[in-house]
């Protein structure tokens, strides 16, 4: 069979689309890539063989008034270029991950009668994904939501990497903790956390990933408290920074979460305060409710940031998420693909 792989702009997106793209292939199905054409959609699908295409199209929420009307322009005229790709490329069904991408190609579908398959990585339903919900044959859930139509606890599928945990038991004098801002950095999180630790009464040692053109103001902090830190822009293999840490501290996009909590880390999370429907306050506080993390939201006090982050040393919190393990994305990327071909095996004997 021949699946469209709607997946765009951010790794939350793009690395499941990734991992099912490649899982997919392995059962000889053949993957075809729909995208807008970013960097961190060419990163994510290097390697994987299929063609690939693109469409021009903004986000709908947060938008104003005109350029509302600007992106239901874009959605019709979307809808005409995916019936033509559907045509050309003989497609017998669309997985989509969320994103605004996702709408005039699965309307297209929805007129070629093709099947709708959706997977959605947070705790709150997007709204691309909670247009086409109605419409889709499965909807996979990467966090438990209530009221979801013909949907699946599937958890997120993450990356091959994330499937073999080499524990790095190397600096077990000090403290190792893993920042990240995901992958286009965080300004809060770059600004207040080298400076959070300077009179910690620990031995610490800090790997932080920063994003773009950060790197230097981000170093200089750290140098000036006289933190020992490795500070890094992009990691490629974030599994391995997080297998040296004792415990992570991270905003609160679905994979992240779901990537960290699969090897036995826990986190302290920052949500992202203006995230769509608050939706990365609701993904931490079920990873809190998993006993994998806590939650500093960024409306509070500095002070208060790094009370939590002396009491998870001091009381080694950090060690009790070690023994805990979220197990349900491990499997994701097998049972979303199983049930994906279970439907077409049930529908061809109809």
């Amino acid at each position: 069979m021949k699946f469209l792989i709607v997946a765009a702009k951010t790794g939350g997106h793009v690395y499941p689309a990734s991992s099912i793209a490649k899982g997919l292939i392995k059962k000889n199905h053949t993957v075809v890539f729909l995208g807008t054409g970013s960097q961190i959609e060419e990163n994510a699908y290097r390697g994987i063989s299929s063609r690939s295409f693109e469409l021009s199209i903004e986000g709908f929420r947060g938008s104003n008034l005109v350029k509302k009307f600007v992106v239901i322009f874009q959605v019709f005229i979307n809808i005409f270029k995916v019936l033509r790709i559907i045509d050309n490329e003989k497609i017998d069904g669309m997985i989509g991950f969320g994103g605004f991408i996702t709408v005039p190609v699965g309307l297209a579908c929805w007129i070629k009668r093709k099947p709708i398959f959706l997977h959605e990585q947070n705790a709150v339903l997007g709204t691309a994904n909670k247009l086409l919900s109605k419409i889709a044959k499965i909807n996979f859930l990467g966090f438990p939501i209530e009221g979801v139509n013909k949907s699946i606890l599937s958890g997120n599928p993450i990356r091959d990497s994330f499937s073999v945990i080499k524990t790095d038991n190397s600096d077990n004098d000090c403290i190792k903790i893993y920042i990240t801002g995901g992958s286009q950095g965080a300004q809060y999180i770059n600004k207040e956390l080298p400076q959070i630790f300077k009179d910690l009464p620990y031995k610490i040692k800090i790997k932080h990933q920063c994003g773009q053109n950060n790197i230097e103001t981000v170093k200089k902090t750290y140098l000036s408290n006289g933190i020992d830190a490795r500070v890094s822009e992009f990691y490629d293999n974030p599994v391995d920074q997080i297998l040296w840490s004792d415990f992570v501290i991270s905003r609160g996009g679905a994979l992240t979460l779901s990537e960290i909590t699969s090897v036995n880390r826990g986190v302290l999370v920052i949500p992202l305060p203006n995230s769509i429907d608050n939706h990365q306050v609701a993904n931490a506080k079920i990873i809190e409710n998993m006993n994998m993390g806590q939650i500093h939201e960024q409306n509070k006090s500095i002070e208060s940031l790094k009370k939590k982050i002396f009491n998870i040393i001091k009381n080694r919190t950090f060690a009790n998420w070690k023994e805990r393990k979220n197990k349900t994305n491990l499997n994701s990327t097998t049972s979303i693909i199983s049930y994906i071909e279970g439907y077409f095996k049930i529908n061809e004997t109809i």
